[in-house]
């Protein structure tokens, strides 16, 4: 059951126990202002259609403490600590006085990271940046405008008759405008690195203890069945403890784990037909019988066949969802997480695509080409993007759309060496613009998690994903708020000689 609750937004009804009251300048009251959290709140609502059972948290409370998690990198039970220490995170999370107890328990932020799914809260990150944008452009508008007399302020009937713009026959949309910046990155998610053997002896071990279970909730009928857990640990400890074994022992080794595994795998079998529906067995351990099975086959398939890969394989038991993405970087060749594609207007990211698929970015460019003209009535001047985006559906979309797509000219050099000279320029203009997705690649992954996604479901690490790119969208709007503020207090209060005296200062 969901309630609306009013939402605080003053700082004055904010009540401390003790004496002064909160800073409007502090960073989380800046930020709580920016937030539409009344439209927010209606998505939310939606999520529970009962008017029975227990009260749900508020959606200022559920989505600020997820904000509060990702922009300080704390873990759930660190979050809740530092709301219940801290007034301005409580003040964030739209409580009316300050509390010295936990405002709800840690182990809700899962359910909350649920509630928010990936959709919603791109929906909210692209409404964020939206009604950015447009204060971004009203400021802009009010400072490009001319001063009036002093005389007085004009009247609605003084003001000169603007001529109307008359739309011509062959106009179908308005001109190019802005540019586009893509690109795509892996979030890698916090699993062990995976190889064919470890991944052997986990199934075996987690097998091992599901014929426990089941033999134990059976009553003991006779003994239990032999699996050689010790021998089989042996022979998987006789390869890892050795620094440079040769590839003939690894499938070896390999071998013999598909067998152990094979015989744990017929013997849950047999135990399983002879307790029918009362196994004992949770729903996690049946998910985790059915990923081993499916490592089985697969592990069996390329031992069989001598090769490497197969699709959909799977690298962790208890994130099964996780795919070996190859990105060919320096540091690490193959990566295993998610892959997402994001597009950058003006310093605010747009998450394009989330998938725990590998996928070529290079066939996103078309449609978040349409999203951009969505948003903004018209097709951007110029796509900023590497090599990989440039292939020939693309090229000729761009073409066909009077877009500029970066990258070196196709075909001959230029004759006229001016001409060459100033699109050397250009290509080298794009590829400056274009280190800014690297840049908030690298700021997400040093300072906001993404180089580690902790979550371990599918759904609440895309939410995490997500929430991550929401989180800096929120920071590069306070410093555009801060540029704008000591902008206007140069330019207004400030006189030329106490400005000279203040930057010398």
């Amino acid at each position: 059951m969901f309630r609306k609750v009013e939402n605080q937004y003053y700082l004055e009804e904010f009540i401390l126990p003790f004496e002064g009251k909160l800073r409007a300048d502090n960073r989380w009251v800046k930020l709580a202002k920016i937030i539409p959290w009344e439209s927010i709140e209606e998505r939310y609502a939606n999520l529970f259609p009962s008017n029975r059972g227990q009260l749900a948290k508020p959606v200022r409370m559920a989505l600020g403490a997820l904000i509060i998690k990702e922009k300080c990198g704390y873990s759930d039970r660190e979050t809740v600590e530092q709301i219940t220490e801290n007034p301005y995170l409580q003040f964030f999370i739209g409580l009316r006085e300050y509390q010295d107890r936990p405002p709800f328990d840690p182990s809700l932020m899962v359910h909350f990271r649920k509630r928010f799914g990936s959709e919603t809260l791109k929906d909210i990150n692209e409404e964020i940046c939206r009604a950015a944008k447009k204060a971004e452009d009203k400021k802009n508008d009010d400072d490009n405008k001319p001063e009036l007399p002093s005389g007085g302020n004009k009247t609605r009937s003084e003001e000169p008759d603007k001529p109307e713009r008359k739309a011509s026959s062959f106009e179908v949309y308005p001109a190019n405008k802005g540019k586009l910046i893509l690109d795509a990155t892996c979030a890698p998610a916090d699993i062990r690195y995976p190889t064919d053997l470890s991944l052997l002896n986990e199934a075996r071990e987690k097998l091992d203890n599901i014929i426990d279970l089941v033999h134990k909730t059976l009553g003991k009928p006779g003994r239990r069945p032999r699996t050689y857990r010790q021998i089989a640990r042996k022979a998987y400890l006789n390869i890892v403890h050795n620094r440079k074994p040769g590839k003939k022992a690894i499938r070896k080794a390999v071998g013999k784990q598909l067998r152990f595994v094979s015989r744990n795998l017929r013997a849950v079998d047999h135990l399983l037909a002879i307790a029918g529906d009362n196994h004992g067995l949770s729903r996690k351990y049946q998910e985790t019988l059915r990923t081993i099975r499916m490592v089985y086959e697969q592990q069996l398939y390329m031992y069989t066949h001598r090769t490497h890969k197969i699709n959909d394989r799977i690298v962790s038991i208890s994130q099964p969802h996780v795919r070996p993405i190859v990105r060919g970087k320096v540091t690490a060749d193959t990566e295993f997480g998610a892959k997402v594609a994001i597009s950058i207007v003006d310093g605010y990211a747009y998450m394009e695509t989330l998938s725990w698929d590998a996928f070529n970015e290079g066939i996103t460019l078309i449609e978040s080409v349409e999203c951009y003209r969505q948003k903004y009535g018209y097709y951007p001047e110029a796509v900023l993007a590497d090599k990989i985006y440039r292939n020939r559906g693309n090229l000729r979309y761009c073409e066909e759309c009077g877009i500029r797509l970066s990258g070196p000219r196709l075909g001959r050099p230029l004759v006229d060496k001016m001409l060459q000279k100033e699109q050397n320029r250009l290509e080298r203009q794009d590829a400056s613009e274009r280190n800014a997705v690297e840049g908030k690649f690298g700021e997400a992954k040093r300072h906001y998690g993404l180089g580690r996604i902790m979550a371990r479901l599918k759904e609440t690490a895309e939410s995490v994903i997500c929430l991550q790119f929401l989180v800096m969208n929120l920071e590069h709007r306070l410093r555009v708020l801060l540029f704008y503020f000591l902008r206007h207090l140069f330019q207004s209060n400030l006189a030329p000689g106490r400005l000279s005296l203040l930057c010398f200062s």
